[in-house]
């Protein structure tokens, strides 16, 4: 068993990006590799089993593959009664952990988790797809797993499985989605030039930031009021901030906020107070193509948060925080 523990350890990290890329859900993504442990000790204890394995991250992501593939079928219905809009679960990280010039926190397992850098945005594009379309869009175009190997994890032929791919890839590039492909440095630039920008109120000055079809989406479980629908276009989408934003300045020292990294791009954690007492946790993601944002997404369920550390008001800053 010692053995048969760090050859998965050794896997872990990449099984962790595999699931969090399937799934929008970390929690799920964890859950998802610890039932591959439980599945992988089960069938390989015996030394003889475990030598029929060739490909151990092979048959690892197979096998994890169809774990998620069982997760997202059932998500499909839990997210059908789901109150207002849905966003995934940020993976939250300081943006100081980008001192390598890379973007990606340093532990290895966050590494992997992040190592195409697709952030929020194409989380929430997948949420679009078929369990199995998610599955083979992942497996392949991300991590480029053999469509041979897509096709056993599915049940299905291999043919049927460029399919599956090539359908989810048509959807993820269509033309009304979101794009996102800046670089770090241009994010960084143009999330601070959004703050400023927000803080002063000046509409104008915003909507030269925001793409003409802008999209804001904000998931807070039903528990905080927030749009039950998307905001599209430039001038509701700035018009949405201003009001959104411009009413910082009220809270004076209740509004804490830092630069984050979500999902492995530029973005900003936030806490304040609501009026009626209950502390409120925010997350704010952007998407960001050709200088502008092209979407927003602010993510302030409690449930998501859990993992998140709360702010120390000795680090993080009064709004509008510095870059």
């Amino acid at each position: 068993m010692r053995d048969l523990a760090t050859e998965f350890e050794a896997e872990r990290g990449r099984l962790l990006a595999v699931a969090h890329r399937m799934l929008g859900s970390r929690s799920e993504a964890e859950d998802a590799v610890q039932e591959t442990w439980l599945r992988y000790a089960n069938a390989l204890a015996d030394p003889a089993a475990r030598a029929e394995i060739r490909e151990l991250s092979a048959w690892l992501t197979t096998t994890c593959a169809r774990i998620c593939l069982d997760v997202l079928r059932s998500a499909r219905v839990r997210r059908e009664a789901y109150v207002g809009q849905w966003l995934p679960e940020p993976v939250v990280t300081p943006v100081e952990s980008s001192g390598r010039g890379d973007g990606f926190a340093p532990d290895p397992a966050e590494r992997a988790v992040r190592t195409d850098q697709l952030g929020t945005a194409l989380l929430v594009v997948l949420e679009r797809l078929a369990p199995e379309q998610r599955v083979a869009f992942v497996l392949h175009d991300v991590f480029a797993v053999p469509f041979a190997r897509i096709a056993e994890a599915l049940g299905t032929t291999e043919v049927a499985a460029r399919q599956l791919a090539s359908r989810a890839r048509r959807a993820v590039s269509a033309p009304d989605l979101p794009r996102h492909t800046a670089d770090p440095a241009e994010q960084r630039r143009v999330v601070a030039a959004f703050v400023a920008a927000a803080e002063s109120g000046e509409l104008d000055r915003l909507l030269h930031l925001l793409a003409p079809d802008v999209v804001l989406i904000g998931d807070s479980g039903g528990h905080f009021p927030t749009a039950r629908r998307p905001v599209v276009g430039a001038d509701a989408v700035g018009r949405f901030t201003v009001g959104l934003f411009g009413r910082a300045g009220r809270y004076h020292q209740q509004l804490l906020a830092r630069p984050v990294l979500i999902d492995g791009v530029f973005g900003l954690q936030l806490e304040t107070v609501h009026t009626d007492g209950r502390p409120i946790r925010l997350v704010t993601a952007f998407a960001v193509h050709d200088g502008r944002i092209t979407a927003i997404f602010n993510q302030l369920n409690p449930a998501k948060l859990t993992d998140l550390p709360p702010l120390d008001p000795a680090e993080a800053q009064v709004w509008p925080p510095r870059w």
